[in-house]
């Protein structure tokens, strides 16, 4: 059934890719996004280039944290459901400038639970993190776990956009709300600063991978077309199941420390490493896991791309997006 959604970040590594999958399945898309300074907003209007050439996709300039800003777009699109995926993004950043988090992430995402209430739209999907659980020894992670020692603003941002989501389930009681957990997400599009397109554009220039710690810190790498698959069977869910607010991880549910994606690369690029050993960095925890087991139950959720498989493929991915953008007139 093809509906209007209304999605925030969509500019962004995974929300074109959502973008993209609710237009090839007949859905009406109005896209969000700001483009701040996070990295340049030349790669994000790349991300939208081939979707925006849809009558079906709508790509409108805004802030989250304007409240009136979103009340108008709800008002004016009338969206069935609020896929809301828009965040200032990064753990070590976070640390720098924690107010500036907390506004975008906190701010932005009260900003937009009001306008949809306002607006009468009772179906909500919230991108989340896995950085909500802290530190944890004990893997998998799962939904239940305490997530009340978060160790960076980043984190905390999240937690706190989750638990707005409870508290307006609760007192608006027609409010549909999924949040979703991702856990380490790459894939063509990958943000330019997340480590596997950094040890890649670096691998292929000959230049040393920084690597933080001993490269023992292990991470559940998640294919961007499994989360896509995740993100639209929530959206689904809002609309055929009475629910009040549900926390869902979306993860592959397997581990790859850094040294082993480091050779994972090696093998894709067939070039190989020279790394530059560096001090842990605080905020970065020592590995993520995902209990899937809910997702399967409630979305079907089946991740299909191991990482052995999906380096390959972003190096594919990587290696032809930097021929395209220094051929004369490509991209950049």
């Amino acid at each position: 059934m093809a509906e209007r959604v209304l999605l925030t970040g969509a500019a962004g590594f995974i929300g074109s890719h959502v973008a993209e999958a609710l237009i090839a399945r007949g859905d009406a898309v109005v896209g969000i996004d700001s483009f701040d300074d996070f990295y340049p907003a030349a790669v994000k209007r790349e991300n939208v280039e081939e979707v925006s050439a849809s009558p079906r996709f709508t790509l409108v300039e805004g802030d989250i944290r304007d409240g009136a800003a979103m009340r108008r777009a709800i008002a004016e699109w009338k969206p069935a459901v609020v896929v809301h995926l828009a965040a200032r993004a990064g753990v070590r950043p976070s640390i720098a400038d924690p107010a500036l988090y907390a506004d975008v992430n906190v701010n932005g995402t009260a900003a937009l639970l009001q306008a949809a209430r306002a607006g009468g739209v009772t179906r909500f999907v919230f991108g989340s993190s896995s950085s909500v659980y802290g530190d944890r020894t004990e893997v998998p992670f799962r939904e239940e776990d305490p997530a009340i020692r978060p160790i960076s603003p980043y984190a905390a941002t999240k937690r706190a956009g989750e638990l707005l989501c409870e508290a307006f389930a609760a007192f608006e009681p027609s409010m549909r709300i999924i949040s979703l957990r991702f856990f380490t997400v790459y894939g063509p599009r990958q943000r330019p600063d997340l480590a596997i397109h950094t040890f890649t554009r670096l691998l292929e220039a000959g230049q040393p991978l920084p690597v933080f710690g001993d490269g023992g810190a292990q991470r559940d790498f998640t294919y961007v077309s499994d989360i896509v698959q995740g993100v639209v069977a929530a959206i689904d869910r809002t609309r055929a199941v009475p629910l009040h607010h549900e926390i869902i991880n979306l993860g592959e549910s397997a581990t790859t420390s850094v040294s082993e994606l480091i050779h994972l690369l090696e093998r894709a690029t067939g070039r190989t490493a020279s790394v530059d050993r560096r001090p842990a960095q605080p905020g970065d925890v020592r590995r993520t896991c995902a209990d899937v087991s809910r997702a399967r139950a409630l979305l079907g959720y089946a991740p299909a791309v191991p990482v052995r498989d999906g380096i390959p493929k972003f190096v594919e991915w990587f290696r032809r997006h930097a021929a395209g953008a220094t051929a004369p007139g490509g991209a950049r």
